[in-house]
């Protein structure tokens, strides 16, 4: 784990908002050189702070309307491994994000659809089918609000 002090923590911040800034311009917000800037960002780079750019893609204007995130419990833990469901559930394209979680289900997937019954489908032929599926419980996004983090 790296120190980071309070410049840090504010180009950490200035960068998830928006991860494009140049050094220059974030040295002038944080009152540092654009040289000092580019130091700091690599330096946190080479530190693992930032594992990789991203692109915030805006689903609603390439056509996928809804998004749910759904909750599953495997049926026969001991019959199907739980590689071979994250290997099947991962080929799913209309799922974005796997989790293996500790709770009321074993994991936890955001499905993006173009409309519900794009949804319905996905969750019907692709979802349901899946090796050792049980139990699935789903929860329709209404609004999202994303927030930079801890610091």
């Amino acid at each position: 784990m790296i120190d980071l002090d309070d410049t840090d923590r504010a180009l950490v911040l200035a960068l998830a908002k928006d991860a494009g800034a140049s050094a220059g311009s974030l040295g002038r917000e944080l009152g540092l050189s654009q040289p000092a800037c580019w130091r700091r960002i690599q330096r946190l780079r080479e530190a693992g702070v930032f594992r990789k750019p991203r692109l915030d893609l805006d689903l609603g204007a390439l056509g996928f309307g809804v998004t749910v995130f759904l909750g599953v419990k495997l049926a026969t833990k001991g019959r199907v491994s739980l590689e071979d469901f994250e290997r099947a559930v991962s080929a799913i394209p209309e799922v974005q994000i796997v989790e293996h979680v500790l709770g009321a289900f074993d994991y936890r997937l955001r499905v993006v659809a173009r409309d519900i019954p794009d949804f319905e489908r996905v969750l019907r032929r692709r979802i349901m089918t899946l090796p050792g599926v049980g139990r699935v419980e789903a929860n329709v996004v209404l609004t999202e609000e994303r927030r930079p983090g801890p610091l």
